[in-house]
This record gives C-alpha cells, sequence and structure tokens, in this order.
C-alpha cells in the first residue's frame, strides 16, 4: 500500500478518516492524498465567466487557508501527506483521481444517512462506495487503534464475485486474527436451500481458492434481511470491521433495488470496506 486518499471538508467526520489513514500511512509507509473538492456548479443565467472565475478562486484560496490549519497534527508527522485540490462537480469523481494517482485505498468519514432525507438525496459515502475501484474504508467514529481482531466478510459466493473475493481476502487476512466469511440467507426474493448454499460454496472455493480448506469455516446466518443479518452475526463474534464487495449499481437499477453495500455503509457502526466487483 504506497498510496491512501481521504477525502476532506474540514469537518469532524474526514477528521476520523484522516487520523485512521495516518495510522495505516505509518503502518505501510504509504503516502496520503487529502483530497478536497470544489463543488462549485456551472455558469447560470446571472452568472458571467468572470464572476464564477471569481467564485473558483476565493474557494481555492479558502481551502488552502483551511488545509494548513487542518493538516498541522501531531499525529502526521513524520508522515507525508499531500494535500489535493480539485474542482469537480460530483463527490463520485472521487474516483477519478484515485485512478489518476494510482491510490490504493481511500478512506472516508461517514455519519451516514437515513430516512427521507437518504432516498432522495443520499450520502456523498454511498456515491464513493459505488463508483470506486479501489477498497473504501468508511469510518464513522475515531478509531483508537486499526488492528482487528475480527472482521466479518459477507459474501453472496457468486461466480461474477470471485475475483473482487481474492483480491479483498488477501488484505483483510492481513489486517485481522479473524475472517469470518458469512452468507446470508434471506426468505425473499433470494432464499436458497441449505443443499444449493453449500453447492454454490463448493464451487465458489474450488474457484477462488483451488482447494476446500476453508469449506468448514463459512458462517450461515438466516434473517429477514441481508442487512440485519449480517449486524446480528458481526454482535454475535464482536466483528470490529464489515467487509462485503459491492456491484455498484448505478441509474434506475440502483434507485429501485437499492445496494446492500450503500445501506451497510450508510446505517453500520462499525467501520466498513467495500470491494468494488
Amino acid at each position: 500500500m504506497k498510496k491512501i486518499i481521504v477525502p476532506v471538508d474540514f469537518s469532524t467526520h474526514s477528521e476520523y478518516a484522516l487520523k485512521a489513514a495516518a495510522k495505516l500511512a505509518k503502518k505501510n509507509n504509504a503516502e496520503i492524498l487529502a483530497l478536497h473538492m470544489l463543488e462549485i456548479g456551472g455558469v447560470t443565467m446571472s452568472e458571467s465567466a468572470m464572476q464564477l472565475k471569481e467564485m473558483t478562486i476565493f474557494h481555492l484560496k479558502l481551502a488552502e487557508k483551511n488545509f494548513k490549519s487542518f493538516l498541522k497534527k501531531d499525529y502526521l508527522k513524520e508522515l507525508k501527506v499531500t494535500p489535493v485540490i480539485k474542482h469537480f462537480k460530483v463527490f463520485s469523481e472521487v474516483n477519478t483521481v484515485a485512478e489518476e494517482q494510482g491510490a490504493d485505498m481511500i478512506v472516508m468519514g461517514s455519519h451516514g444517512s437515513s430516512g427521507f432525507k437518504e432516498m432522495l438525496i443520499g450520502s456523498n459515502t454511498e456515491k464513493v462506495v459505488r463508483n470506486a475501484t479501489v477498497p473504501v474504508l468508511v469510518i464513522k467514529k475515531e478509531q483508537p487503534s486499526l488492528t482487528f481482531d475480527d472482521i466479518v466478510f459477507a459474501l453472496d459466493f457468486s461466480e461474477e464475485s470471485i475475483e473482487a473475493y481474492q483480491r479483498a481476502i488477501k488484505l483483510l487476512e492481513s489486517m485481522a486474527n479473524n475472517v469470518h466469511l458469512v452468507h446470508i440467507n434471506t426468505p425473499y426474493s433470494d432464499f436458497m436451500s441449505s443443499a444449493e448454499i453449500e453447492g454454490k460454496v463448493v464451487n465458489f472455493l474450488q474457484k477462488a481458492e483451488g482447494n476446500l480448506n476453508k469449506l468448514n469455516t463459512i458462517n450461515y446466518v438466516a434473517d429477514y434481511t441481508i442487512e440485519k443479518g449480517i449486524f446480528n452475526f458481526s454482535n454475535v463474534v464482536g466483528g470490529d470491521l464489515i467487509a462485503m464487495i459491492t456491484h455498484g449499481r448505478k441509474g434506475l437499477a440502483h434507485y429501485f433495488t437499492g445496494s446492500v453495500s450503500e445501506d451497510i455503509t450508510n446505517h453500520a457502526t462499525l467501520p466498513v470496506m467495500t470491494f468494488k466487483m
């Protein structure tokens, strides 16, 4: 891990992410790219190009000033921290910066969202999770340590998730003493019998691992929703991080079917790490 991107808006939650990224950077001798995005809209009927330019310069200077105090922290000493300011219209373009910079991970703070507000506008974190091609670690509160004992890795054991699983499991097993692989069985459209689930898992492990060594370690949980199943299982095993593979649904498919990864990211109190399929 050489580069970690931390989107910052100079809020408390983005500082939680910055502190977490600092811990990861120290362990991996990595550089932190502190990314602030100037979300300035285009020219309107009442604005001239000159007015927009002046507004952009003002916000740029303000961001530079805020960075000076925001990055002046003891926990950042001896770390390479590079402030990056970009002028984008939508927060989902954090992934563009990640790809341009060759980043290995995005660490992001979030307070989550719920109810009508969530349905209307979602959260910036949702947009990053949906679009990021690199792992995204979402931090909800200050983490005294990023040493994880038990990571809950929820999987559907589909063949299309094998490549993402192979990328994810290497990282997760390097971060924690125990990685609990879990399948959540729901009573609705995705319901499967025990024999069907076990057959699917056997096929998955043979193709993903080349063996069945982990077969007896897989956890099977039945619950009313995938979200509830993951949260309840995390409580049982004392999980301190939830990991998931996201399909990155966009457009109408996203709004009609939703995204389990985004729901977990919004509602979990634990840190959440997502990997793009």
